[in-house]
C-alpha cells in the first residue's frame, strides 16, 4: 500500500511541473542573439540535405551535359563531308552556337574523335573564332598532341602558325615529346633551331634541356650530343646536360660511348653526378644479363669502386638498378641482403624497391616473405603505391606458379585497402578457378564483378586435364588359374594349329570359260 501512494505522489508532482507556466514560457532577452537560433537537427527532414544535394546534382548534371556535347561535337566532326556540304567551322556554328566551350570539353572531344583526322583544323578554327573563349597554350597543346599521335606534323604547323602569341611551354613540350616518340630527331633538332623565328618561342637554356632529356631519354644521344656541341658558344652546358648526355647513350646500349664522353666531360672540368654513374650501372647489368650473367655481381662491383673513388655517393637509385637486375636473374636471396645493408649508406628503400622484391619474392614462390614485404612497404608510408596496377601483378605472378589460394588471399586484401578490381583481374582470376575445376568459385567473382557494375561477359574457359575429373575405370579381371585339363586341351589345340599350318593347301581351279 505505501508503495502504491508513493508512485500516485511522484504522478501527480509530475502534472504539476508540467502545466507550471514557469516551464512554458522563458525570458529571452533580444541581446543574447542576434540572428534567430539555428533550428534543430532533424534527420528526416528534407531541408537539411537540401543545399548539399543541390550542388551534388547541379554538379553531376554540369559533367553529363559537357559528356553529351563532347559526343555531339565528335560525331559531327567523324561526319563524311560531301562536296556541296558547309565547311567545319559553318556547321558547328549552326549546331553549336550555344555551346559553352572548356578546355576539359575541348579535350574530351579530340579524346573521342580518333578518326577524324584534319577534321580537327576546322575545329580548331572554330574554336579560335569564338568570342566567348579564349584560347592559350593549354588549349593549343591538345590539338598539337592529336595531330602528333596520327603523325601529322604538316598540321601540327599549320597549328603552330594560327597559334601565334597564344603559344608557350606547354606547347613546346608537346611538340618535342611527339616529334621525339614518333622517331624523327632530326626534324627535332631543326625545329629547335628554327622554332623562335617561325612561331616565336623562346630559345634558352631550359628549353635546350627539355629537347636534349626527350632525345635522350628515347636513345637519340647522337643527335643529342651533336646539337649541344654545336650550341656550346650560345648555351653552354652544365652538369644536368651532361648526365643527361651519358644517360641517353646507356639507353640506347653503346657504353663504351657512354664512358668516352664521361671521360671527355671529367677531363673539361664537369663533375659526373650520381644519375650518369647509375645509367652507367644500369647498362653494365643490361649488357652482363644478355651475354654473361654471372659476370653481373662483379662488374657491378667495379663501377661501384669507381663511384667511390670518384668521391660520387650512392642513392636510393643506384640499389634499385642493382636489386632489379639481381631479380631479373633470379638472384633474389643477394637482392634481399643489399636491401637490408641499403641503412649501411644512408639510403632508405621507396616504392619501387619494395614493389621489385615482392614481385621476386613471390616469383621464386616464398609467398610468405612477400606478403610481409607488403607489410612492410605500409608501414614505411608507401601504401598508396599499392594500386590496382601493382596488385594486379602480383595476382599474376602467383597464378602463373599456381597459388590460387594465396591468390586469392592477395585479392582479399587488395579489397580491403580500398583498392578497387578491374575487369582484367576477374578475368584473370576466373579463368585460373576453372583451369583447377573450382567452377563455383568462379561463379562467385563473375556475379562480384557483376554487382561492382563491371562490364563482365561471360566466356569459355577449359579446365586443365590434371585437374578434370577422371571417369571412375571399372576393375581389370583377374586371369584365371588354368586347371590340368584346361592346360592340356589349348595345348593340343595349338599343336593342332601348328601341324595343320604345314599341310599344302590344294589350289583353287580356275574356271574353264565354255
Amino acid at each position: 500500500m505505501r508503495r502504491f501512494t508513493s508512485t500516485s505522489t511522484l504522478r501527480s508532482l509530475l502534472r504539476r511541473y508540467i502545466s507550471s507556466p514557469s516551464t512554458t514560457q522563458l525570458p529571452l532577452s533580444k541581446t543574447h542573439f542576434s540572428t534567430p537560433p539555428h533550428p534543430p537537427y532533424n534527420p528526416f527532414s528534407f531541408s537539411h540535405y537540401s543545399t548539399t544535394f543541390r550542388s551534388f546534382s547541379s554538379s553531376q548534371v554540369n559533367d553529363d551535359q559537357e559528356e553529351t556535347n563532347a559526343r555531339s561535337l565528335s560525331s559531327e566532326l567523324v561526319k563524311e563531308l560531301d562536296a556541296e556540304s558547309l565547311s567545319i567551322p559553318q556547321r558547328l556554328d549552326l549546331s553549336f552556337s550555344h555551346v559553352n566551350l572548356t578546355p576539359s570539353l575541348i579535350l574530351t572531344t579530340l579524346n573521342l574523335s580518333p578518326d577524324a583526322g584534319r577534321t580537327v583544323l576546322g575545329f580548331f578554327e572554330w574554336v579560335k573564332s569564338k568570342e566567348s573563349f579564349k584560347i592559350d597554350d593549354e588549349v593549343v597543346s591538345y590539338f598539337l598532341d592529336y595531330l602528333g599521335r596520327r603523325k601529322d606534323f604538316k598540321a601540327a604547323e599549320d597549328v603552330l602558325s594560327e597559334g601565334l602569341g597564344l603559344i608557350g611551354r606547354k606547347t613546346l613540350e608537346c611538340m618535342v615529346d611527339r616529334l621525339v616518340r614518333a622517331g624523327r630527331p632530326t626534324q627535332t633538332v631543326v625545329f629547335f633551331e628554327n622554332m623562335e623565328k617561325d612561331y616565336g618561342l623562346v630559345r634558352d637554356l631550359d628549353s635546350l634541356k627539355l629537347v636534349v632529356s626527350r632525345l635522350c631519354e628515347h636513345g637519340f644521344a647522337s643527335y643529342a650530343e651533336k646539337m649541344v656541341k654545336s650550341l656550346a658558344s650560345d648555351f653552354f652546358p652544365d652538369e644536368y646536360i651532361c648526365d643527361m648526355l651519358v644517360k641517353g647513350w646507356c639507353i640506347d646500349g653503346k657504353l663504351d660511348e657512354a664512358k668516352r664522353l664521361a671521360g671527355e666531360m671529367y677531363r673539361g672540368g664537369f663533375e659526373i653526378g650520381t644519375p650518369a654513374y647509375n645509367a652507367i650501372l644500369d647498362c653494365v647489368c643490361k649488357l652482363c644479363r644478355k651475354k654473361d650473367p654471372f659476370r653481373l655481381q662483379s662488374e657491378a662491383e667495379n663501377v661501384l669502386l669507381e663511384m667511390e673513388e670518384k668521391g660520387v655517393p650512392r642513392d636510393v637509385e643506384t640499389f634499385n638498378v642493382l636489386i632489379t637486375n639481381l631479380c631479373k636473374i633470379r638472384k633474389t636471396e643477394d637482392a634481399l641482403n643489399l636491401f637490408y645493408r641499403m641503412g649501411e649508406w644512408g639510403c632508405n628503400p621507396d616504392e619501387t624497391t619494395f614493389l621489385t622484391l615482392t614481385r621476386s619474392l613471390y616469383q621464386a614462390a616464398r609467398v610468405g616473405e612477400g606478403d610481409e614485404m607488403i607489410d612492410r612497404m605500409k608501414s614505411a608510408g608507401f601504401g598508396d603505391a599499392l594500386d590496382k596496377k601493382a596488385y594486379y601483378e602480383f595476382l599474376k605472378i602467383l597464378c602463373g606458379i599456381e597459388r590460387i589460394d594465396h591468390a586469392m588471399s592477395v585479392f582479399e586484401k587488395m579489397k580491403e585497402d580500398g583498392c578497387k578490381p578491374g575487369l582484367k583481374t576477374y578475368d584473370l582470376l576466373m579463368g585460373k578457378m576453372v583451369a583447377h575445376n573450382r567452377v563455383d568459385k568462379a561463379n562467385a567473382l563473375y556475379k562480384e564483378a557483376e554487382d561492382n557494375g563491371l562490364a563482365v561477359e561471360p566466356k569459355v574457359y577449359m579446365v586443365h586435364p590434371r585437374y578434370a575429373k577422371k571417369k571412375p575405370t571399372s576393375a581389370k579381371k583377374e586371369k584365371k588359374r588354368l586347371t590340368l585339363p584346361e592346360k592340356m586341351a589349348r595345348k593340343r589345340t595349338k599343336l593342332k594349329k601348328i601341324r595343320l599350318s604345314f599341310v599344302k593347301k590344294p589350289r583353287k581351279m580356275a574356271r574353264r570359260a565354255f
